[in-house]
């Protein structure tokens, strides 16, 4: 009920009808994996710099169905960001402006489930990206891979510990490494996991 009315309101909120389809429900078999590179981990004050997303239609990630943009941001990148991306502003000089990007992003999405590795984090990047020219933010269902994995790990070992490092469930899933903090690698690896977590009961075996 209280989703319904966060739901109601959030579209009350939207200043460009053309983006309606966003809040219609979704009755396909597909979803979307997304991640985001930036320039820092606040996302009240940090900006996207890279957004790459993939789509699972099934249980088969649809690799020829990728998207990919880069963004020049207005601020300076943090150094421990750039150890992690490795993009320097003057890779990103004649990159797309971020809400050409975005709407871009929104049609590739549609109103499909959304997945990924701490998504919380970057549905906060797009929703400060999208908010100025649209008024609101991600209205999608949200599905998050390491509370997937943890639900069905806790089920095998009630009393242990689960480690929820991104490494360490692509280990424990015998999934192969992708292109690491590469946005597309990273929603790539984020899809796989959620294919694989939602194909099996328990964890005990893995």
């Amino acid at each position: 009920m209280l989703g319904a009315v966060k739901q109601y309101f959030n579209r009350r909120k939207l200043v460009d009808e053309s983006f309606q389809f966003l809040f219609e429900p979704y009755e396909g078999d597909e979803a979307v994996a997304f991640d985001c590179e930036t320039t820092g981990l606040d996302p009240k004050h940090d900006e996207i710099i890279a957004i790459g997303a993939v789509r699972i239609k099934g249980n088969r990630v649809v690799a020829s169905e990728k998207f990919e943009r880069f963004f020049n941001p207005q601020q300076e990148m943090k150094v421990e960001s750039i150890k992690i991306h490795h993009l320097l502003s003057c890779d990103l000089v004649d990159s797309d402006p971020i809400e050409d990007g975005m709407r871009d992003f929104l049609h590739f999405i549609g109103n499909r489930p959304l997945v990924g590795y701490y998504l919380e984090f970057d549905v906060a990047m797009v929703n400060k990206a999208i908010k100025p020219f649209l008024g609101i933010s991600l209205p999608n269902k949200q599905i998050e891979v390491s509370g997937l994995y943890f639900d069905k790990k806790i089920a095998a070992i009630p009393e242990g510990n689960v480690d929820l490092r991104f490494d360490s469930i692509m280990e424990d899933l015998r999934l192969p490494p992708f292109a690491k903090h590469n946005a597309l690698g990273d929603a790539i690896m984020a899809a796989m996991m959620y294919i694989k977590l939602i194909n099996v009961k328990f964890l005990e075996k893995f």
